[in-house]
């Protein structure tokens, strides 16, 4: 009274189970490639746009303040040490 059944495809020969494991390997390449390219797509390092060269205000605003901030400097130890 028990019923024979398969849930799966049913193979009757060597050359159907062969093609069929042809095709189950191509699929699971297919999906490897697939899943490598999303994981170096996701720990890739996001690209740098290139500098730009040449003429730039904020550029300038930085390194005249760092000039300030030198002189600054300078100016305060000469007048903490130069006192007698």
């Amino acid at each position: 009274m028990t019923e024979n059944t398969t849930n799966g495809p049913s193979y009757t020969t060597l050359q159907s189970i062969g093609d069929r494991k042809a095709q189950l390997l191509k699929e699971i390449r297919k999906d490897s490639d697939q899943i490598s390219k999303l994981r170096r797509d996701l720990f890739a390092k996001p690209t740098v746009p290139a500098k730009k060269s040449g003429f730039m205000p904020s550029n300038l605003v930085n390194k005249g303040a760092s000039v300030l901030d030198g002189l600054l400097l300078v100016w305060k130890l000469y007048r903490k040490f130069h006192r007698k």
